[in-house]
């Protein structure tokens, strides 16, 4: 099932359509795609996600 509800990455502005009514930019779908636990990828994902967060800490 498609989501509605789109979201312009240029101005943020939420919408139905495919195209923003504000700046005429493509929209993108607002909500990440449903989780599988055969993802090849979690792995490297989880590992960025750690790293990143290490980086991102205030001593």
């Amino acid at each position: 099932m498609k989501s509605l509800i789109r979201k312009c990455p240029k101005c943020q502005e939420y919408t139905l359509g495919e195209i923003c009514q504000r700046c005429k930019e493509k929209t993108l779908t607002s909500i990440p795609p449903k989780f599988s636990p055969e993802d090849p990828y979690g792995k490297y994902r989880r590992m960025l996600r750690k790293e990143k967060s290490f980086f991102l800490r205030r001593w």
